[in-house]
């Protein structure tokens, strides 16, 4: 998330265009949508705390690279391996988190899990660009390995032995996690984050042209943080009480707000508010869309977790390169319009896929019927 709030940073420093680095947001979505559920397919036999605990160290080494003067070609090949190791951290993660907690609470503990990211935009991004602004952008990805070493560090020392248990073989997980409803579903997520991702990976530029420059960047690049943890962890509650009516009211909300970016978007008071309830809307979100694609894959959930991550980031790659090509021939106006109509075709998606059930796996062998009690015996 660091790349996107400093995106014009980069792009003076390497002397190439904003959309150029904006590739670097494209590696690292389809290091998600395409190794993310690779890597988890083949760890799925394993116990989550030595996945969680490789995956941390591999983002630590590959974020080196762009402290330590690495150009922007090898940072954007560096950026699909990091995307691939995180959608592992994140279904890991995920997975850990549910098996501590009863399943009328599993919404909540994703949410949990997934507001680490929320959290790092409120909190990461607006820091890293302060510091990107006053010794520059490199400094702050050396700031990013550091804090990864140190939870590296910590997380050996507190993440639990979770073994990795499933009714069904990897065959099995395959076959429940890509069922069509399951598909169905994750495809209203890539409409969604792709509508998001065409106007809101290049924020910055959207927030200039309402005025908005200098600190007041980072200042709402934190509002915008913030909003999306409390959507976030809102998301958690809204997805335990139903998950698919949380998806379509999250939708709708995204979609509004990048409509009146449209009509009003050169206007700061009315800007600026959009955006951080367009964050809240999007990561409100989030919870609901992992908890039903789960629920829906059914027994192939170990499986099933890895994958809104990779159709999100798949949205997000699809968005990205939308928005990037819509500056370069129309204009940012045109990105932010092009988002719009993939929002109103995520919230068409979403309400179409309200009717989808889950289906149960077959059981392997009959459950015995249980013994006659003895007669006389109390």
């Amino acid at each position: 998330m660091l790349v996107m709030g400093m995106l014009d940073l980069m792009a003076a420093d390497l002397a190439v265009p904003v959309s150029a680095v904006g590739a670097l947001v494209t590696a690292n979505a389809l290091g998600i949508a395409l190794g993310g559920p690779l890597l988890t397919f083949l760890t799925a036999r394993l116990d989550r705390r030595p996945v969680l605990l490789a995956a941390l160290a591999v983002l630590t080494a590959l974020n080196l690279l762009p402290a330590l003067g690495a150009g922007l070609e090898a940072f954007i090949a560096a950026r699909i391996a990091i995307g691939a190791v995180e959608g592992l951290f994140i279904a890991a993660a995920i997975t850990t988190a549910t098996s501590i907690v009863p399943a009328e609470r599993a919404g909540r503990a994703m949410a949990v899990v997934i507001s680490g990211f929320a959290v790092s935009g409120a909190v990461g991004m607006p820091l890293g660009r302060l510091l990107g602004e006053a010794v520059g952008w490199r400094v702050s990805f050396l700031a990013v390995v550091l804090a990864a070493a140190a939870v590296l560090l910590i997380a050996w020392f507190l993440v639990p032995r979770v073994p990795a248990e499933s009714g069904v073989g990897m065959l099995g997980q395959l076959r429940f996690a890509l069922a069509p409803r399951v598909l169905a579903v994750l495809a209203v997520g890539v409409l969604l984050f792709a509508g998001l991702a065409a106007a809101m990976t290049y924020l910055v530029p959207v927030l200039g042209a309402a005025g908005v420059s200098g600190p007041w960047i980072g200042l709402c690049l934190m509002g915008y943080g913030v909003a999306a943890a409390v959507g976030s962890f809102g998301g958690g509650r809204f997805a335990d009480a139903g998950a698919a009516r949380a998806i379509v009211i999250g939708a709708v909300g995204v979609a509004v707000s990048l409509t009146a970016l449209v009509l009003w978007g050169a206007n700061p008071v009315v800007a600026v508010p959009v955006v951080l309830v367009l964050s809240m809307c999007s990561a409100g979100v989030t919870s609901p869309w992992q908890h039903r694609v789960e629920h829906l894959a059914g027994p192939g959930a170990i499986l099933a977790a890895s994958l809104p991550a990779s159709a999100g980031n798949l949205g997000d790659a699809v968005g990205a390169f939308t928005g990037g090509h819509a500056i370069d021939t129309g204009g940012l106006p045109a990105a932010v319009l092009a988002a719009v109509v993939l929002a109103v075709i995520a919230v068409a998606a979403a309400i179409a896929s309200r009717t989808l059930r889950s289906a149960h796996a077959p059981r392997s062998e009959p459950v015995p019927a249980p013994e006659p009690e003895p007669v006389g015996v109390h």
